[in-house]
């Protein structure tokens, strides 16, 4: 059984740098759904949201470097 992997993801999915579409195919929903949460947490957070986009673009790894 194979693993499964947080990255960041390429192709039709990444919009800017693959962050929700990659935490889409993780949690299998659909990216565009992780792309609201994302902004609704952003703006009631009073920008953590993006503080954290940022990091995961910089720590996860993209698909293409795993496989």
């Amino acid at each position: 059984m194979e693993q499964k992997r947080l990255y960041r993801t390429e192709g039709n999915d990444k919009m800017l740098c693959g962050v929700c579409g990659g935490f889409g195919e993780y949690f299998n929903v659909d990216p565009n759904l992780v792309r609201v949460g994302w902004v609704l947490l952003s703006l009631f957070t009073c920008t953590v949201g993006v503080v954290a986009y940022a990091a995961c673009a910089l720590i996860l790894p993209a698909k293409s470097e795993l496989y």
